[in-house]
C-alpha cells in the first residue's frame, strides 16, 4: 500500500524539517522526487541521503516567493521529468509576535513565503497537473490557521490563507482529477524549534523543550516522520476519495485538552 511507483512528486521545502521527511519517504515508496529549496546546501544534503538509499531525487533551487524563479523551475521539473502527479507545499517561515509585535517587514514576509509562495506553486503545479490528466496536492497548514494561539498573528494569517486556498483548489479543479488537500499540525520538534529555544530560552532549553511538549495532550511534540506519513497517505492512490479535507495532526491540542 501506499507505493508512489512512476509518479513525480514535487516537494518545497525538502532541504530540513518537514520537507524533508516527505521527501525521503516519498523516495522510499518509489516516486521520483523532486526537491524546491532556496537553501542549496540543505536540499543537497537531502539528495544526498535520499539517493544513498537507493532512491531518485533532483534538486531546484529557488525563491517561492518570486513568481517568475517558480515558474522556470516547474518547467525545468517537467522537462526534465515528463510529469507532475504530485505537490507537496512544505516551505514556510515562522514569525511569534502580536499584533503591536509584528512590523510591516514581518508581515511582508510572512505573506510572500506562505501565502504567495503556496500560491505560485499550485499555480504552475496544478498547470502541469492538467497536462498529464490530474493529480494530488497536500499544503501544510497549521492548527495556528484554525484557533487563536498567543503571540502568533502573522503566521496564523498565512496559515489561515493556506486553508482557504486548499478549499478553492479542490472545489475548482476536482473536475480536472486534482485532489487537494491539507493538514494541520500542532507542534513538531523540527530544528526550528531548537533553534528558538537556543535564542530565546538559553541555559534553559531543556526545561522549557518539556513545558512546550507538554501542551499537547499526548504529552510530546511530533516528529516530521509522523507528518510525512499522513501526506504519503493523502498523496497516494489509496486515498483516491479525499479531497477538501483539512487533517489535524496535533496530539490531542484541537479536541482532548
Amino acid at each position: 500500500m501506499f507505493q508512489l511507483t512512476g509518479k513525480t512528486a514535487v516537494i518545497t521545502g525538502g532541504g530540513s524539517g518537514i520537507g524533508k521527511a516527505i521527501a525521503k519517504i516519498f523516495a522510499r515508496q518509489e516516486a521520483q522526487v523532486a526537491i524546491i529549496e532556496l537553501n542549496k546546501a540543505n536540499g543537497e544534503s537531502t539528495i544526498q541521503e535520499i539517493t544513498n538509499a537507493g532512491g531518485k531525487a533532483s534538486l531546484y533551487t529557488c525563491d517561492v516567493s518570486k513568481q517568475s524563479e517558480v515558474k522556470q523551475v516547474f518547467d525545468q521539473i517537467y522537462a526534465d521529468l515528463g510529469k507532475v502527479n504530485i505537490l507537496v507545499n512544505s516551505a514556510g517561515v515562522s514569525h511569534i509576535g502580536n499584533l503591536e509585535k509584528t512590523t510591516e517587514a514581518d508581515f511582508d514576509r510572512l505573506f510572500a513565503v506562505n501565502v504567495k509562495g503556496v500560491y505560485n506553486c499550485l499555480l504552475y503545479g496544478v498547470e502541469k497537473m492538467k497536462l498529464t490528466g490530474g493529480g494530488a496536492i497536500v499544503n501544510l497548514a497549521s492548527i495556528a490557521g484554525i484557533i487563536g494561539i498567543p503571540d502568533r498573528f502573522a503566521y496564523s494569517m498565512s496559515k489561515g490563507a493556506v486553508l482557504s486556498m486548499t478549499l478553492s483548489v479542490a472545489r475548482d479543479y476536482i473536475d480536472q482529477n486534482i485532489r487537494c488537500n491539507c493538514i494541520s499540525p500542532g507542534r513538531v520538534h523540527t530544528p526550528f524549534v531548537d533553534d528558538f529555544l537556543k535564542k530565546n530560552y538559553p541555559g534553559q532549553e531543556q526545561e522549557m523543550f518539556q513545558k512546550l511538549s507538554k501542551t499537547q495532550p499526548i504529552g510530546r511534540m511530533g516528529t516530521p516522520d509522523e507528518m510525512a506519513a499522513l501526506v504519503l497517505y493523502l498523496c497516494s492512490d489509496e486515498a483516491g476519495f479525499v479531497t477538501g479535507s483539512d487533517y489535524n495532526i496535533d496530539g490531542g491540542f484541537l479536541r482532548i485538552k
